[in-house]
């Protein structure tokens, strides 16, 4: 009788490609599902349509009779999609999405009834809030919650519902989930950025903050996953010997995508483009089976939506064509993980890429004024961007296999540290003369030459500089990433009302304005030295290096997230409105559980399997080899010990490995009873980092060691050659 496993991979044989093909233009169905400018105009009169997009520009609020005007024009373009439902779509603070779908339907009257949609619909909705993590600002009995629509992001259509982006807030108004903070931090670093901009045009009225994703997943085929307790409950395989084979021929990189993969991609491509995700790139990552996609940049709001919905679309496609999508950021140990890189920067109303080279000394005196802003907000709040990006999964990942390190540095290149370096020694203290000045404007003037063929990349780096963006590589692909959008914008928009009051205070005492700036940037230079780097951040001496130049590295997830404890932290989020104290409390209270409960469920699947799964097989083989070394004694009589010398020995080693394992894994779960008795969430997270998951590797490498001792026919669960090898 076959093993769920040889089932499952007979299943995996005889999969074939599944061709759902689009024969059509891609341009003639972008966004056609997406309730987009072009549609509010052929579905709304003038005047509502303006002052609809003068909302989603400003932010104002719409009164209700708009309100009526669009969500009855929502509606009927919905019905013309096929849909017979509506849901608040939102961002709960467990990190993916969440919504409740109604009905437009509404009787009317003995045998009739009619769609029904209008303004208190479409602004505001009342979903139960008691169930979704809060970190203490909600009693479980307190039920009641509020999400409000968000403008700025427009409705769309999946399926048979029409999903309408929102926030959500408690009943006192406290925000609990990702959406409402961005933002907020987004409206902060747009005042803050214009008011920096005024210097050098008076003309920007607006900054816009820009995202562009890049999403790394694995795929699996879905008999397997589904044959792989551990995977289906965490997203990783916590047991697994490497195979033979892994990634270190580095051809799959960038390789020929697999027949079934490309129908597969074709199909999820398709759909993200009709809900108008700009999805443009897509090509084999790294580690085998392990792939990429990637839009062209949008606002950073928008981009965010558009990243969580392609997620939930991913994992959705998947399905249909037997495979199974892991977002984990390390699903399979000895190859390299997954993030999501974050390329961010900033672009004015007059359509100028603030973290770009111009074309002339002025413009790229507003590129480095921004530029090194950036530098010195990430040098002032490296321990906050660690923390922005910390969960049990990513901890996994950073420092291991292509991943960045934990250490938080900025690359930027080796010509343009130059240009800082030079820029850095060539202010004066005192009055500039016109010749210096001169010198410096041409040397200023220079960037773009000097960058064009000059500026590299480096893949260790956790903020890298890449020639008009810094692309924050430390994200994990399972992140929302709100999580590190709030903290950048937030902290770039601190900064910049710091830059733009000390030069004020400097022009005020007799300097121009350029020399003022220069002073600022010079100033802001040497104190962000340290946090530049150019070498090799995989190793050991950077480790060191870091610790010499006074940058932390938090490994684990509880100590990176103390930080949010910082009173200058809080004063910044308060300061900005972006987040309350009250709300940061919570958040942090949030991923602490977080953390805990994913350890928890690892810890039980780790004795589950052992116990249920490993030891019966391991048991089963050696009691074969037992009853064949007593079968050749019998026969051989004296001769058959000498004859049974090899089973013999894979008897010791098996009964050895199996021994170390059990005794490992009952430690190990007194470690988590004892853990699970502490009542401080903060403590029982370090606990749980200290105590328990120590044995989880220990206990791997024994049962790695019987996966390759014992019967390949016996072994339970699939190899990570049949999970990671399978087209």
């Amino acid at each position: 009788m076959a093993t769920i496993r040889q089932q499952a991979y007979q299943d995996v044989l005889h999969r074939t490609p599944k061709h759902i093909e689009f024969d059509g233009k891609i341009s003639e169905i972008f966004g056609e599902n997406v309730f987009h400018q072009e549609v509010m105009r052929e579905y709304l009169p003038d005047g509502a349509y303006k002052m609809m997009m003068a909302s989603m520009q400003s932010g104002a609020r719409l009164d209700r009779n708009i309100a009526d005007q669009v969500a009855s024009a929502m509606k009927d373009w919905a019905l013309t999609k096929g849909a017979t439902h509506y849901t608040h779509w939102f961002q709960p603070l467990t990190g993916t999405t969440a919504e409740k779908h109604d009905a437009f339907f509404k009787p009317v009257g003995p045998g009739r009834a009619i769609e029904r949609f209008d303004g208190d619909l479409l602004v505001q909705q009342e979903p139960d809030a008691s169930s979704f993590p809060n970190g203490g600002i909600r009693n479980t009995f307190e039920a009641r919650g509020y999400t409000a629509w968000d403008p700025s992001s427009p409705a769309f259509v999946i399926g048979k519902t029409l999903c309408i982006p929102t926030i959500f807030i408690s009943y006192t108004g406290e925000s609990l989930d990702y959406k409402m903070p961005l933002i907020k931090a987004l409206h902060a670093v747009d005042q803050a950025a214009v008011d920096v901009c005024q210097y050098f045009d008076k003309n920007v009225s607006k900054v816009i903050a820009t995202l562009g994703w890049e999403q790394e997943y694995f795929l699996i085929d879905k008999a397997l996953y589904n044959a792989r307790p551990d995977i289906m409950m965490t997203g990783r395989a916590l047991f697994g010997q490497a195979p033979a084979k892994g990634q270190q021929l580095e051809d799959h990189y960038f390789g020929s995508i697999p027949e079934r993969v490309t129908a597969f991609m074709r199909d999820f491509e398709t759909e993200s483009i009709r809900l108008g995700i700009p999805v443009t790139t897509r090509h084999n990552e790294v580690a085998p089976n392990q792939f990429e996609c990637a839009p062209i940049f949008e606002e950073c709001n928008l981009a965010n939506d558009h990243n969580l919905l392609l997620m939930d679309l991913l994992e959705k496609i998947a399905i249909k064509h037997d495979f199974r999508v892991l977002l984990h950021e390390k699903p399979f140990s000895g190859v390299n993980g997954s993030g999501k890189h974050n390329n961010w920067s900033l672009s004015t109303n007059t359509g100028v890429n603030l973290l770009a080279p111009g074309k002339n000394p002025k413009t790229n005196l507003q590129f480095l004024t921004f530029f090194v802003n950036t530098i010195k907000a990430i040098h002032d709040n490296a321990d906050l961007l660690r923390a922005c990006i910390a969960s049990a999964s990513n901890d996994h990942r950073l420092g291991a296999n292509e991943a960045p390190p934990a250490i938080i540095s900025t690359f930027i290149g080796t010509y343009l540290s130059s240009v800082l370096d030079d820029l850095e020694q060539s202010v004066k203290a005192g009055k500039m003369s016109p010749e210096e000045k001169t010198e410096l404007k041409l040397n200023i003037g220079k960037i773009p030459q000097i960058m064009l063929d000059n500026t590299d990349r480096n893949r260790t780096s956790p903020f890298a500089f890449t020639g008009n963006k810094f692309e924050f590589r430390a994200v994990g692909s399972s992140a929302n990433c709100s999580k590190s959008m709030i903290v950048l914008n937030t902290i770039m928009a601190s900064q910049l009302r710091i830059f733009k009051a000390q030069v004020d205070a400097r022009i005020e005492k007799g300097d121009s304005k350029d020399e003022a700036i220069l002073k600022e940037l010079q100033q802001m230079i040497k104190d962000s030295k340290k946090i530049r780097f150019e070498g090799n951040g995989y190793g050991d001496e950077w480790v060191q290096e870091a610790e010499k130049r006074g940058l932390n590295n938090f490994k684990d997830t509880p100590r990176s997230l103390d930080i949010w404890d910082d009173k200058r932290i809080i004063g910044i989020f308060e300061e900005l409105n972006v987040l309350t104290h009250r709300e940061i409390e919570a958040r942090k209270e949030i991923e602490f559980e977080n953390y805990v409960h994913k350890l928890q469920i690892e810890a039980r699947l780790i004795g589950d399997l052992t116990q249920n799964h490993i030891i019966p097989a391991v048991i089963n083989y050696q009691n074969r080899l037992i009853q064949n070394v007593q079968g050749l004694i019998s026969v051989l009589g004296k001769d058959g010990a000498g004859a049974a010398k090899a089973q013999t020995e894979l008897i010791t080693k098996i009964s050895e490995h199996l021994n170390k394992m059990k005794s490992l894994c009952d430690v190990m779960l007194e470690a988590r009873k004892k853990a699970n008795k502490i009542e401080s969430i903060e403590e029982k997270a370090v606990a749980y980092c200290d105590e328990v998951k120590v044995y989880f590797d220990d206990i791997r490498y024994h049962a790695d060691k019987l996966e390759l001792l014992v019967d390949d026919e016996l072994w339970p669960l699939p190899k990570f050659r049949e999970m990671l090898f399978t087209r």
